[in-house]
């Protein structure tokens, strides 16, 4: 209902769309061919109008203005009630809320408009002054200022119909023509309307028209307009959040490019049609590039989601609504085409007393596991509704112990593609609903919290340079996040500018989002290769949003990883020199290349030598070897057990892979033992190297994808295979090696790099290694236990003393080697932990077997010659002669 304030002496009318609830009302023409016909599913509804005269109160202000009598004497019953009157006063005023805005008009007159709601009505009040106006007399000029008006809710072009007594209403335009009348206390112009609480909301757009006839407009050339029933709301923080009494929910939506920008309504989930659209005014609710209102929770709305026109004159189509980016909880269409932001507010998680384990970069030993391929498998033997879910993986945290695992790196578990898999993602807040089967936000929490109280980190690979080719921030605003229109090679790929700003802003806040309401540990940063593009595509050497991440306070502490590895492409990652800031760590393609080579007997000595001792070549630029986090296998292209097995065709050149003698599967026990030994000598180059070791999943059981580099390939994990004769000898020689690492952590976790002088090189026949010979095969090395003061210098913790001395063997020959072992002092003697040519289960030792020469001398440093057999690896300590 609209009618005129009596206190202005304006007549009163009504407005009523005469549909039931009201809010629903979407016109279904433009401004000029407007009728009162309105779909809404298949089915058309005709706006009832409803006529309600009102008779003018005449004696209405000298009822305002008339005083009352106060008598000298009451009662206590009068008392009572003045008191419960003037309560129930205080408490009206107290449900009074009040918006004001100002405009200007080209002219320079000031137009402020007020929005009052007081129980259930709304009361508007419009104010003119600074106006000078021609055609005589004051009070007649005055009379002669009229405002016309009209409400819309869904279409700013579209003015919803009224229908009221005593108004002259233009029926082609839905349009209202009312006059100001002069205040009695200021030269201002004014006029009162007032609307019932259950027509909100809409929006009151208007124009001021003067005595000659001639419109007046704002100073932007557009229409007056106040939002009426929710208010403009606040540009920041993007995205849903709660108003300052929690009694209202605001929307920010960045749009750059946008003309138009629609917030629809959703009032419950078994239709995709919006309870309410609203068209966002550009001047109330628009603060530079963000969009923004505010709408009461009284309000039984649920989901939400926007519609962008890059043209006043585009066309308005039901698929066109966008998900919100910044949505913490999002959820399907009913017809399953979209997405939808729910109007949800995240209930609070007991965390408990959970902590990080904060552990140490050094000391880190990675498991990458996918969330859902981890448990998927019905040989995991967890209920169909925790397989395959984030709990699955808190229900398998004894596995991840038993390989000294004491950090996880969970493959991409933002909302993505299912088509495409989890390296394209299409929202940056959100789990993917299909690791829970009903709240995937909780259950995240708790597993985070389970492996947080078993002493392991969680750290997530994220995808921030590309997205799902469809949906994600396609039409929003593609020319602020994508490359349209500057590099269309990327553009084509829906390659995401990541140094743009609003891009930029996304990444952070969906960063610290995961840091603060999932309390994760670190991230991996997919194709960070990209992250170095300029908005152009060109390559920046300090790349803003590297750095900001580098030096975000929310993310300190937290571990940051670069993956140069691109999802679009098969091949190995490219090498790229990442600005790091002392902050970041990176997976080491070179590592892999090297590692890889070399065991398949092609690789220099030199390239090997590089990697077991950290990297020194991309790491000793302010990092260490801490940073290096070292792999021979992933996710993408062949796993551990296929490296060894597959070879042929040129699709598998780029793996570096040697397949032992013969093609895949075979019967062959020469070439299964070569293999056998294979797996071992990359297994154990990993853990003895300098850096981190990042094991893959279903490298412990022997997952083979048959040849396959693609990651669509990898099968579910299945855990029969751990009890098989493979399984168990290498989950526990994978055991073996975490625990040599922890209690030799003066030499394999280690901040800085080893020193050249605790460090020397053998030739199988101790001569100096012929580091750039392709032919040479052989390479050995002794590492001398550091001094106390040494060990102090380098930040190793002292846990215990490290006085012994390592010698470590690579054989990548078919022929065997004779190795003279290093001679030692009295006292001491060699005693050999590893040597992955002999037999399971003696091919490492926890006590060690001390190894003496053939023919015992007296002399107790009789140099000891050890024969490796061909691929094979070795591990010897020095032990007391006397505890041998």
């Amino acid at each position: 209902m609209a009618v005129w304030s009596p206190s202005v002496g304006i007549g009163s009318c009504c407005l009523n769309n005469g549909i039931t609830e009201t809010w629903r009302l979407f016109p279904s023409a433009c401004f000029s061919t407007c009728d009162n016909n309105t779909k809404r599913g298949s089915e058309t509804l005709r706006v009832a109008r409803k006529h309600i005269a009102r008779d003018l109160v005449t004696g209405a202000l000298q009822s305002y203005h008339r005083l009352s009598k106060i008598r000298a004497s009451k009662t206590s019953t009068e008392l009572k009630a003045e008191v419960s009157t003037k309560s129930a006063q205080v408490d009206d005023l107290k449900k009074v809320t009040t918006t004001s805005y100002s405009f200007r008009t080209k002219s320079g007159a000031l137009v402020k408009v007020k929005v009052e709601k007081k129980r259930e009505k709304y009361s508007i009040m419009v104010y003119v002054s600074s106006l000078e106006l021609s055609g005589g007399d004051d009070n007649k000029s005055s009379s002669s200022l009229v405002m016309v008006w009209g409400v819309y809710r869904s279409d700013s072009s579209c003015f919803l119909p009224l229908d009221f007594e005593n108004s002259d209403q233009n029926s082609q335009t839905h349009t209202t023509e009312t006059p100001f009348v002069k205040s009695s206390l200021s030269d201002e112009l004014m006029l009162g309307l007032e609307f019932d609480g259950k027509e909100s909301p809409f929006y009151l757009s208007f124009r001021l028209k003067d005595p000659n006839g001639l419109e007046m407009l704002t100073h932007r050339d557009t229409d007056f307009c106040v939002p009426v029933g929710f208010t403009a709301g606040r540009p920041l923080p993007l995205g849903l959040s709660s108003g300052p009494d929690d009694d209202s929910w605001n929307f920010a939506f960045f749009s750059r490019n946008s003309k138009s920008v629609v917030l629809c309504l959703y009032d419950d989930t078994t239709t995709d049609r919006p309870a309410l659209e609203l068209d966002l005014d550009p001047y109330v609710n628009r603060t530079g590039d963000v969009w923004h209102a505010s709408v009461e929770k009284t309000w039984e709305f649920v989901r939400y989601g926007y519609r962008c026109k890059e043209s006043t004159h585009s066309e308005e189509e039901e698929d066109d609504i966008v998900l919100d980016p910044y949505a913490t909880v999002i959820e399907k269409s009913i017809s399953q085409k979209k997405f939808l932001g729910r109007l949800f507010k995240n209930p609070s998680f007991d965390w408990g007393r959970d902590a990080s384990p904060n552990i140490p970069l050094e000391k880190l030993i990675v498991y990458r596991l996918n969330v859902k391929g981890f448990t998927q498998h019905k040989s995991s033997k967890l209920p169909a509704n925790t397989a395959g879910t984030f709990t699955g993986v808190a229900e398998k945290v004894n596995h991840l112990k038993t390989l000294g695992t004491n950090a996880v790196l969970l493959e991409p578990v933002f909302s993505f593609s299912e088509q495409k898999g989890p390296y394209f993602p299409f929202h940056f807040f959100s789990p993917m609903d299909m690791y829970d089967h009903e709240s995937a936000v909780n259950s995240m929490k708790e597993m985070v919290k389970r492996l947080h109280s078993e002493g392991i980190e969680v750290l997530l690979e994220v995808v921030f340079t590309h997205t799902a080719d469809f949906g994600a921030l396609r039409g929003i605003d593609d020319s602020s996040y994508y490359y349209k229109g500057r590099a269309n090679d990327l553009d084509s790929k829906s390659y995401l500018n990541c140094n743009f700003p609003v891009v930029q802003q996304l990444v952070l806040e969906s960063l610290r989002y995961w840091v603060t309401e999932f309390h994760v540990d670190g991230f991996c940063f997919i194709n960070a290769s990209s992250l170095l593009r300029g908005v152009h595509g060109e390559h920046l050497s300090r790349p803003p949003l590297v750095e900001a991440i580098s030096f975000d306070p929310l993310l300190a502490g937290r571990k940051l990883i670069a993956d140069c590895w691109d999802p679009h492409d098969v091949v190995m990652p490219k090498e790229v020199r990442f600005p790091h800031w002392k902050r970041w760590g990176e997976l080491n393609t070179r590592y892999c290349r090297d590692v890889r080579n070399f065991v398949r007997g092609r690789g220099l000595l030199s390239d090997l030598a590089t990697r077991i001792c950290g990297s020194g070549d991309v790491f000793t630029d302010g990092r260490g070897p801490a940073f290096s986090f070292n792999y021979v296998s992933r996710n993408s292209g062949l796993s551990l057990v296929d490296l060894v097995s597959f070879s042929g065709g040129p699709e598998l050149a780029s793996e570096l892979s040697w397949n032992c003698g013969e093609e895949g599967a075979t019967n062959k026990s020469a070439v299964l033992q070569t293999r056998l030994k294979q797996i071992r000598n990359l297994l154990f180059i990993q853990y003895v190297s300098l850096g981190v070791p990042v094991l893959n999943m279903g490298d412990e059981c022997g997952v083979s994808t048959k040849g396959s580099p693609l990651l669509t390939s990898r099968k579910p994990f299945d855990w029969n295979m751990l009890a098989s004769a493979f399984g168990v000898q290498i989950t526990q020689f994978i055991s073996f090696m975490t625990s040599v690492r922890a209690r030799r952590s003066d030499v394999f976790q280690r901040r800085n790099f080893l020193k050249p002088e605790n460090i020397v090189w053998y030739a199988n026949d101790q001569t100096t290694p012929k580091w750039e010979d392709p032919g040479s095969k052989f390479l050995a090395l002794e590492i001398k236990a550091e001094t106390e003061e040494e060990t102090t210098a380098s930040l190793v913790e002292p846990t215990e003393p490290k006085n012994n001395d390592l010698f470590i063997g690579f054989n990548a020959s078919d022929q065997p080697e004779n190795v003279i072992l290093p001679s030692l002092p009295d006292g001491r003697k060699w005693s050999r932990l590893v040597d992955t040519a002999l037999p399971f289960p003696g091919f490492f030792s926890v006590e060690g077997e001390t190894i003496v020469a053939e023919e015992e001398e007296e002399e107790m440093n009789q140099p000891v010659l050890y024969e490796m057999k061909p691929y094979s690896c070795t591990l010897f300590e020095t032990i007391n002669a006397t505890t041998a």
